[in-house]
């Protein structure tokens, strides 16, 4: 366990960094799931309105370092390649 004061303020900060992280985490995931089961239902509108929210949220996540750039991007181009054949 922690002993110094410093590493005390450091687990402390890493717990407030890591509930952040989490709640940036579900939100991604939430919005994502939207866009699922918009395209699981077949209903474009709702699809493309899902992923245009999705998207946003997606690169935020990794601009803040939660998910990986490469991570963020292949997630979108997967969703918009699965929206764009529901219209086909």
């Amino acid at each position: 366990m922690a002993n110094t004061t410093s590493a005390k303020k450091a687990v402390r900060k890493i717990a407030r960094r890591t509930a952040v992280n989490k709640n940036r985490r579900s939100r991604v995931r939430s919005f994502v799931r939207k866009v699922e089961e918009a395209l699981a239902s077949g209903d474009k509108e709702a699809a493309e309105s899902a992923f245009k929210a999705a998207q946003p949220e997606l690169m935020r996540a990794a601009g803040k370092g939660v998910l990986h750039r490469n991570t963020a991007s292949r997630k979108v181009s997967r969703l918009a390649q699965r929206v764009k054949a529901l219209g086909a």
